[in-house]
């Protein structure tokens, strides 16, 4: 009888251990994913901010620019995408990617206008819209970092057996595309 009651206890025992680490990488598994989603609500504010400041930039520089309404056109087309409801995390950054490189297009084209260069007005909303980059740059590398962290615990054993089971799936990073992880060819730009 004693021999039968130590080896209930001792498997017991054993299951509320494993239960404890279960509940506890759970948890852990939660905080990350909820520090990654917050994450990438800050890259969203920036991207809002970002949006916010383009009706202005574009409305001031339709005056010099009317012949180049494609590029116009196509960053408030992007503008007005990025701000339906219900999109995916996935398609935000695609999005994102999207306008990183109208808005690259964007600054070309104003450098083919010296009087709109120089216009108060539209130096004053490409700086905010510089900064703003900046601290969208800064909120995706902050985003990276808690998804990697997210991811980790998602992929990495034993973790993983629980992440498994309770349906923890890995987050995509923002990353660079295409055009963005070329050296901008600065000679290029001088011949225009």
């Amino acid at each position: 009888m004693n021999t039968t009651v130590t080896v209930i206890v001792t498997i017991a025992s054993i299951l509320l251990l494993l239960l404890i680490w279960g509940v506890r990488t759970s948890n852990k598994l939660i905080r990350r994913r909820n520090q990654a989603d917050n994450a990438f609500a800050g890259v969203g504010a920036y991207l809002k901010k970002r949006y916010d400041l383009i009706p202005n930039l574009v409305a001031a520089a339709q005056e010099y620019m009317g012949h180049e309404k494609e590029v116009l056109t196509k960053v408030t087309a992007l503008r007005s995408a990025a701000e339906k409801p219900n999109l995916t995390s996935e398609e935000q950054i695609a999005l994102g990617n999207k306008m990183n490189a109208a808005l690259r297009s964007f600054q070309v084209a104003v450098e083919n206008y010296p009087q709109l260069k120089a216009d108060t007005h539209i130096m004053q909303l490409q700086a905010a819209l510089n900064e703003v980059e900046e601290q969208l740059s800064a909120a995706r590398r902050t985003y990276n970092a808690a998804a990697m962290k997210y991811n980790n615990g998602v992929q990495l054993f034993p973790s993983n057996i629980i992440a498994g089971i309770a349906g923890f799936r890995p987050k995509s990073y923002i990353d660079a595309v295409g055009a963005e992880r070329n050296n901008v060819d600065v000679k290029k730009l001088f011949n225009r």
